[in-house]
């Protein structure tokens, strides 16, 4: 059986993409995988944050519950992906990156990683 760790490995070891990171939605990281460093407890935090007010904002503009948002900085893109019920993905990327194929497998088996959790 795979296991959340390899799932989450192997989403990191994808070309364009720098860091995964799966999180609580308290905002506490529970597995996380990077080629560079990052402080996972920080982006964790704020990215948990960012979730619940991009749910407000759903709800607020009558478009339903948050599955996925995609952020672009100047330095690269943050996807938050919705893993379970509370629990969240979040992907950091180049800012290069073709994450179209990212975004659709994330789509897809979104079940599948929830069952995981």
């Amino acid at each position: 059986m795979i296991e959340l760790g390899e799932v989450v490995r192997s989403l990191a070891a994808r070309e364009g993409v720098d860091a995964v990171l799966l999180l609580s939605g308290d905002g506490l990281p529970i597995e996380h995988a990077a080629g560079t460093a990052f402080d996972s407890e920080t982006v964790a935090a704020l990215a948990s944050t960012l979730a619940q007010h991009a749910a407000r904002l759903g709800q607020g503009a009558d478009r339903g519950e948050l599955a996925t948002a995609v952020l672009e900085y100047g330095g690269g893109l943050l996807a938050l992906s919705r893993a379970g019920a509370d629990d969240w993905l979040a992907v950091l990327a180049t800012a290069d990156a073709d994450i179209g194929p990212l975004l659709f497998d994330l789509r897809q088996h979104r079940t599948a990683l929830a069952a995981l959790l």
